[in-house]
């Protein structure tokens, strides 16, 4: 049984994957200080693997793809364009990653300018019409209005949603959300999934809960890393056992009090190994 509740969780600094160490103050010098204005370069920085594909980009170019660490990122897409990060660079010479890289990215520029805000691995309810599709996004926290504020800024300046930059209840769910409403039976769990894969129903449900609670504690992994007991879940090889820790996750998750996803995050099959934060 958890015993002693740890300190906040301070989502208003850097954490491992989003500090900008080794990076020229002047290429972050000219960022906005409001939360749009710093996600919103973003989507004109990093490319997905799709559109990579779509424009010929070398075969060397998607090894961004794998890479975790903000400041990691920054640096190949200054290699690429040694412009500051505000400036909009071509398709050709963007960074390729997933919508985790969108939302790290972002995450990062607002903690570089002391905004509280978090990553969110979960499932996206506007690219599919009735399907909820895996995705990540950032959220940060409003004084004024008291509360955290979803944006997608992988879609910001788009015309695949009105309101990207805050984000409504529903079009955006957090795995441990997901998790659940589907132990409530709310949801259908095929319709939860990886789009353009056959990686879809309960399993990918568990994985995103344990990705957002260390997305949580600021450890912002790749789509699909996987530690603890993810690969016997996603596996079908769990029971009832992981099943009620992954209730626990959700409950901590949705909890205002960060000491409670901080102490979780403690156990053994919901911690990520060392090794794998690089």
């Amino acid at each position: 049984m958890l015993q002693v509740m740890t300190a906040l969780i301070e989502y208003g600094s850097p954490g491992p994957l989003t500090e900008f160490e080794g990076i020229n103050v002047e290429i972050l010098a000219n960022l906005g200080t409001e939360p749009i204005e710093l996600c919103m370069p973003t989507h004109s920085l990093v490319i997905q693997p799709s559109d990579a594909e779509s424009i010929a980009l070398p075969t060397e170019r998607f090894v961004t793809n794998q890479v975790r660490p903000a400041c990691a990122l920054v640096k190949a897409l200054l290699r690429l364009d040694p412009a500051p990060v505000d400036v909009p660079r071509e398709a050709s010479n963007r960074i390729v990653g997933t919508c985790r890289h969108f939302a790290v990215l972002s995450c990062a520029f607002l903690r570089y300018r002391g905004i509280p805000s978090r990553v969110r691995c979960g499932f996206a309810t506007y690219f599919q019409a009735g399907q909820a599709v895996d995705h990540w996004i950032t959220e940060y926290w409003s004084d004024v209005e008291s509360r955290w504020v979803r944006v997608d800024s992988e879609i910001l300046g788009g015309e695949v949603l009105e309101h990207p930059e805050d984000l409504r209840p529903g079009e955006f769910l957090s795995g441990g959300e997901a998790w659940s409403s589907f132990r409530r039976g709310d949801i259908d769990a095929t319709t939860f999934g990886v789009f353009g894969t056959d990686n879809w129903g309960a399993a990918e449900i568990r994985g995103n809960a344990v990705k957002d609670l260390a997305a949580l504690n600021k450890f912002e992994m790749l789509p699909w890393d996987e530690w603890g007991r993810m690969t016997d879940a996603y596996d079908g090889n769990t029971g009832p056992d992981y099943d009620e820790l992954l209730d626990a996750v959700a409950a901590a998750c949705a909890t205002d009090d960060s000491r409670v996803a901080s102490q979780l995050y403690k156990l053994v099959d919901l911690h990520v190994p060392n090794d794998l934060v690089q």
